[in-house]
């Protein structure tokens, strides 16, 4: 079951991808100096994720307009998330979830992603939208079930001008 809005939000520790190669993120050390917009993603190179996360990079001005610091998260390991950012000009800072830790604990995993399609990986994220304040609380959480939906982002902007 899914995180919901008032929950303490789980601290994680994952790899990512910065300008000197891997390094740490752990959310805790971001905790305080803005809202967070975590956005998890089923998986790099696929056509709706790579939409909303292009999307979400031209439009970046806008979530740091509202003291948001947005990141994505996939289970993707960091060496084909960056390989994925580089050729579609995704700016956000991505996450990597590859041992699903962080989906788990946030409760968005599917059981089995598209079985009408026979795919059987568990453990994928579902499209999902997290605003977590200042203080570490769940301010907004979006579930969807149906990968080929997008979060409302105009609910999510909505939020974060309540919390600026």
């Amino acid at each position: 079951m899914a995180l919901s809005v008032g929950s303490t939000a789980p601290d994680f520790t994952v790899t990512t991808l910065g300008a000197n190669g891997p390094e740490l993120f752990k959310l805790s050390e971001h905790i305080g100096s803005a809202n967070l917009l975590l956005l998890f993603v089923p998986m790099a190179f696929t056509g709706v994720c790579t939409t909303e996360f292009c999307e979400l990079s031209k439009s970046i001005n806008t979530y740091t307009s509202l003291n948001a610091k947005v990141v994505g998260i996939s289970g993707d390991n960091p060496f084909a998330q960056k390989a994925w950012a580089e050729k579609e000009g995704i700016t956000l800072q991505l996450l990597s979830d590859y041992d699903h830790k962080i989906t788990e604990a946030y409760g968005v995993a599917y059981e089995s992603f598209l079985p009408a399609k026979n795919l059987i990986m568990g453990g994928v994220p579902k499209r999902s939208a997290f605003i977590i304040d200042k203080a570490g609380v769940i301010q907004y959480a979006e579930v969807l079930e149906s990968p080929g939906d997008l979060p409302d982002f105009a609910a999510i902007q909505a939020k974060l001008k309540e919390l600026a």
